[in-house]
């Protein structure tokens, strides 16, 4: 049996259009050899809705994603002193991973300057990054699934 691996990413608020967020995780299923991907993202402009999409993804799509983590030593990090949420949102990162849980919150980053300008400039940029590199692969892989269009 695999040892358990989930990951989870939130980014969101509540504002004039209610509560809008982007939401996804990979979770190791069973053994390992499979995991599952699933997306959220709601948002209320233009009366939008919810849009929800799960998909099955291999060992292969998991242990891209657990090599993403490593490589970016986020495990390594403190949020003790990146910016807390406020009227703009928030975002979450959960990883349980190599009997490790970690949770990282900090403020919605809309930039690197956000980044730059805070207490801790070089572990929120490895949040940062991952998170960018994250939210790349989980838009890719929705996109294969479901927007698929022959040649």
């Amino acid at each position: 049996m695999a040892e358990p691996f989930y990951v989870r990413y939130y980014s969101g608020h509540s504002g004039r259009f209610g509560h809008e967020f982007l939401e996804f995780d990979f979770k190791s299923i069973g053994d390992g050899r499979i995991a599952s991907a699933r997306y959220a993202n709601n948002s209320n402009y233009r009366n939008d809705s919810l849009i929800r999409k799960e998909m099955a993804v291999s060992s292969i799509v998991l242990d891209q994603v657990k090599h993403m983590i490593t490589e970016s030593e986020i495990m390594k990090e403190d949020d003790a002193k990146w910016p807390r949420k406020n009227v703009d949102g928030r975002q979450e990162l959960e990883i349980k991973m190599n009997g490790r849980t970690m949770t990282f919150n900090t403020a919605k980053l809309h930039s690197l300057h956000d980044v730059v300008d805070s207490e801790d400039p070089e572990g929120l940029r490895v949040f940062y990054y991952l998170v960018q590199d994250l939210k790349s692969l989980i838009f890719s892989l929705t996109s294969v699934h479901f927007k698929i269009k022959p040649i």
